[in-house]
């Protein structure tokens, strides 16, 4: 299963739920917990889960700079930093395995199916014409 993006997965809730994710957002917070107010916590762990690893990803850009000079110093920062971003990799990757398993569970609510138009009553046949009791000539 490819790992999704909180974009990916804010897309498939809103497809799921068939309301923008902000909508979904307010309605959950009136509601008592269920499966909605799961997915967006799932997802709120995922979206931060991607902002840290950007900010870890840059740090690190920034320590081992071709014009910086790395001593005994900036290696514990090194080490601290890839450290942190391992971290942050490992939880944006249980948090959209996560998520992903419990999308593909689930499936759209389907729209309430317009009830079948009620058939006219059946029209009464014509009567028969009465048939005397008289001998026929």
């Amino acid at each position: 299963m490819p790992h999704l993006t909180s974009t990916e997965i804010s897309g498939r809730i809103e497809d799921l739920y068939g309301a923008p994710l902000g909508d979904l957002e307010a309605h959950a917070q009136d509601q008592p917990p269920g499966m909605l107010s799961a997915l967006l916590g799932m997802h709120d762990a995922l979206a931060l889960a991607e902002r840290s690893i950007d900010v870890h990803r840059d740090h690190l850009a920034r320590l081992i700079h071709p014009e910086r000079q790395i001593g005994q110093h900036e290696v514990s920062h090194l080490l601290d930093g890839s450290r942190r971003l391992a971290e942050a990799v490992a939880v944006r990757d249980v948090q959209a395995k996560s998520v992903a398993a419990v999308l593909q569970s689930l499936a759209p609510v389907p729209a309430p199916a317009p009830s079948p138009p009620t058939p006219s009553p059946p029209v009464p046949a014509p009567p028969l014409p009465a048939q005397s009791t008289a001998p026929s000539r």
